[in-house]
């Protein structure tokens, strides 16, 4: 989808390219009120967005839309872009971009945050922010929630809670071989080896069993029936399900 030449009308693929001399004077012309540079701006910097959203790929958002939400970043860039600053504008203006798309997939989130935890996060936030420009060091938790008389506990779910979802296969890292993965970094407390070894010593100690005694335990245990149905299936009483199970089970512990 991300790679289609037509997005929202637009041919993405006949789209101007705006030197930086013509970036400075329709500035200028726009900034003395010129309406026409404006949208000359607006269609000079669509590859801009295209370039953005491709970050945004794999959050199963529809292109066209994550397109039309960057162009509304992009525009509120060129509103507010000052020519007397000595930066480009696409370093000004890729992060409008990104926090208009992030904003729009926060509240789009299928996990739905109330709108007094998310209130509470933007203004950790903005504090964040505040603190780091006053400072020029990150502030801690402990310090942005005194900020806002708030408990730290409080702001920090409140953080967590609007984080984006990222997927497990995320790469995180690439050398040019394999990428690393997010569920690479992630440990699996189940999947250990002695859980290996305790599975591989049931398996030999079932191979002790006689064919009757391996039926029924893999019914009991495996299947998860109960003796009744056990008994309805092999065609015996419960009481004899019963007595194999359990003679079935003493000759198990022997070799586990």
């Amino acid at each position: 989808m991300i790679n289609k030449v037509e997005i929202c009308g637009v041919n993405t693929s006949k789209l101007p390219v705006l030197k930086n001399e013509e970036m400075r004077l329709l500035f200028k012309q726009f900034q003395a009120g010129e309406q026409e540079a404006r949208d000359k701006l607006i269609q000079g910097n669509l590859r801009l967005v295209l370039s953005v959203i491709q970050r945004f790929s794999n959050r199963g958002e529809l292109v066209d839309d994550l397109f039309q939400v960057g162009c509304i970043g992009l525009i509120k860039a060129i509103d507010n872009f000052d020519l007397s600053q000595n930066v480009r504008f696409s370093t000004y203006a890729v992060p409008m971009i990104i926090g208009e798309i992030r904003r729009y997939l926060r509240d789009n989130n299928p996990v739905r945050v109330s709108r007094s935890l998310r209130d509470i996060a933007y203004k950790a936030l903005q504090v964040r922010e505040r603190l780091v420009s006053d400072n020029s060091s990150e502030p801690t938790v402990v310090q942005i929630a005194k900020e806002l008389d708030l408990p730290r506990e409080e702001v920090v779910f409140a953080l967590d809670a609007i984080q984006d979802p990222v997927s497990l296969f995320e790469p995180i890292y690439n050398d040019g071989g394999d990428p690393i993965l997010v569920m690479d970094q992630i440990s699996d407390d189940k999947n250990t080896d002695d859980l290996w070894l305790e599975e591989i010593s049931i398996k030999e100690a079932m191979k002790k069993l006689n064919e009757r005694e391996k039926h029924i335990v893999s019914l009991r245990f495996f299947a998860g029936k109960t003796q009744m149905e056990v008994a309805d299936e092999i065609g015996i009483s419960q009481a004899q399900v019963s007595r194999l199970e359990k003679a079935a089970l003493k000759q198990l512990k022997k070799y586990i």
